[in-house]
């Protein structure tokens, strides 16, 4: 908040430079906390995702999960006044590889009630099949 009552100063002063300095620093500000967001929904989705392919089966609360994520997901990368994306496709699938293995190590927790390490787990799925479903699930 304090950025835009600077902003606000630079603009009525003239510093017309200054002031789009802090505008290109604002709206970086704000791709960065877009871009947090999309990981750590991300994370949620390949968790439950890995879960699902590991076990074999499906829950209606790893569903619900599943969903929520994705429509997070959707909402957050979605620009209201542009209708464009902040990630591209080829973005989203780079966000979702760098956060493969932490969604992995979650589920190694909570699938076969923790009873395998990550590194066991990343056996038993394809994580190649895993972010393709869940690019398809965001772009469905």
């Amino acid at each position: 908040m304090e950025e835009l009552f600077t902003l606000k100063e630079l603009l009525l002063s003239g510093n017309v430079t200054d002031a789009l300095v802090l505008v290109e620093e604002l709206t970086e500000m704000s791709k960065d906390d877009k871009l947090n967001k999309i990981f750590s929904f991300g994370k949620i989705l390949l968790l439950h995702l890995i879960k699902q392919a590991a076990e074999k089966r499906k829950t209606r609360s790893w569903d619900l999960s599943i969903a929520n994520a994705v429509k997070e997901i959707q909402r957050t990368n979605k620009r209201r006044k542009t209708k464009g994306y902040y990630l591209t496709r080829e973005e989203l699938e780079e966000t979702l590889e760098d956060a493969y293995d932490l969604g992995l190590k979650a589920a190694a927790k909570e699938a076969f009630e923790g009873k395998y390490e990550a590194k066991e787990l990343a056996e038993m799925v394809n994580k190649r099949a895993i972010i393709d479903e869940a690019i398809d699930l965001i772009y469905s």
